[in-house]
């Protein structure tokens, strides 16, 4: 019987070539955010690849409904490699074998920086026990119908890099996505992506390799490929800031959330997910029309959000056209681009700060607490203003008790005898031999008990008169 060539489980840059299609363009996984409609826009506009969410294969083995709703995917939708986070052989497979038959590749994650990783025990936090590594990429190489991969972050030491991607690769390991930072670089310590320490990699492994780091525009992309000499580029932040990056287009904001809301009606994602990408889409926009983003935070249905993209089109259409007009007389202020239009957030670089610097830089980008509550009150913190803002009929005073407290903070009966809660009641009647009918205790007097237990064990004598 001849194998036809789409069941023939393809290796190294055969598998890259022929399933993936030779991508250079991929849409990293990320949690909550790269959900199906969000990997159609980015397919629109360029992208060749795309990664699911990073999916916890524990649950996604024990919960039907995890399953469903975390992988919703369709015909357009590929290639696809979907990613899982683990630190089990056992529990990988089991996950990987209900999609191997709908997606190209499965990834294993061990790029996760997140201290919710740290406790899980998974991603980047595994990545020095290799023994342990070794035998999840290669139980999941040999009992699945797709190869499996790898998305990884480098160590400071550049030869323990080397030798960490060349154990993937021969525990089974088809491709390598490498994030050019460490475990460590993550919140305010991200940095600088090393294409350097990426470069070296992917010169020491026989496997395609991703660049994963410092991609914010095109021009980015075409530095990278050149400085590392990867086959791709994969891109979170800045695919989130800009869908269309990948297709080298700068579209207004307004339009991208649109095309995105269309297709999140066609395919349905939670709320939540809508609002975060309308926030990184939106970051610059609402920084200058602060009153609209509260007002996108409790956005619950499309059509809320839709009223408010077109007001917020509305408030900037001066600017709009101030810009066209006479673009080089407009203040950009300290953005490359107006700020209707997709670009990324540049996010400081805190690495050389003292932790005072960094105390006051955070206080300067917080809002004044005016804007939240149309009065600087001292005595509710941030937070609480922000729910106030959103529902002004909130109460935060602590609810006064219902009832009366035990000795032992459990609530007092309301009938009981001893004024006591059930617990300390019922030890109370036991010893005191007294019944509470608020608790429903009774005790028998003394000599009722006597009474009972001689009917229950009647005398030797009657016993012997009985059986005669």
């Amino acid at each position: 019987m001849i194998q036809m060539e789409s069941d023939i489980k393809l290796s190294g840059f055969d598998f890259w070539e022929r399933n993936l299609r030779c991508a250079r363009y991929i849409v990293a996984p990320m949690v909550d955010q790269s959900e199906l409609a969000w990997r159609l826009l980015s397919r629109k506009y360029g992208a060749d690849l795309c990664y699911t969410p990073m999916l916890h294969a524990s649950v996604f083995i024990r919960d039907a409904n995890y399953r469903k709703e975390s992988l919703a995917t369709c015909v357009d939708d590929r290639p696809l490699i979907v990613q899982f986070c683990a630190n089990d052989p056992e529990t990988l497979l089991k996950a990987a074998k209900y999609v191997e038959d709908i997606c190209d590749a499965v990834d294993l994650n061990l790029g996760c920086p997140q201290s919710i990783a740290k406790r899980g025990h998974y991603g980047a936090f595994l990545q020095d026990e290799w023994k342990l590594l070794s035998t999840m990429v290669e139980y999941c190489a040999k009992n699945l119908k797709v190869p499996i991969t790898c998305k990884i972050r480098v160590f400071e030491d550049l030869d323990r890099s080397i030798l960490y991607a060349q154990m993937l690769e021969k525990a089974g390991a088809q491709l390598l996505t490498v994030h050019g930072r460490t475990r460590e670089q993550k919140g305010a310590e991200t940095g600088l992506a090393n294409w350097d320490y990426i470069a070296a990699l992917r010169k020491n492994v026989k496997i395609p390799v991703f660049a994963n780091g410092n991609i914010q525009f095109f021009e980015d992309i075409q530095r990278c490929l050149a400085a590392t000499g990867t086959v791709g580029v994969m891109s979170a932040e800045g695919n989130l800031h800009n869908p269309a990056l990948f297709a080298n287009l700068e579209p207004p904001v307004w339009q991208m959330s649109e095309e995105y809301l269309d297709l999140v009606e066609q395919y349905p994602c939670p709320m939540s997910y809508v609002r975060g990408h309308l926030f990184k889409l939106l970051h610059h926009t609402l920084l200058r029309h602060l009153e609209f983003r509260d007002e996108l935070g409790c956005c619950k249905d499309f059509i809320e959000a839709r009223k408010l993209l077109q007001r917020l089109k509305d408030a900037s259409s001066a600017d709009v056209e101030t810009y066209n007009k006479n673009p080089a007389l407009y203040d950009l202020g300290n953005l490359p681009r107006p700020y209707w239009i997709c670009q990324p957030y540049v996010r400081p670089d805190l690495c050389q700060t003292t932790p005072e610097e960094r105390i006051q830089f955070r206080e300067s980008i917080k809002r004044p607490l005016e804007l939240l509550n149309g009065t600087q009150d001292q005595s509710l913190s941030r937070n609480k203003l922000k729910k106030l803002r959103r529902n002004s009929k909130k109460n935060f005073d602590p609810k006064p008790d219902k009832f009366d407290k035990c000795a032992c903070g459990n609530p007092k009966g309301l009938k009981c005898v001893f004024d006591l809660c059930r617990s300390c009641c019922r030890c109370r009647a036991f010893r005191n031999n007294v019944s509470c009918p608020g608790h429903r205790l009774r005790m028998k007097p003394k000599v009722e008990q006597s009474e009972i237990k001689e009917c229950e064990h009647p005398p030797n004598e009657v016993v012997d008169h009985m059986i005669s």
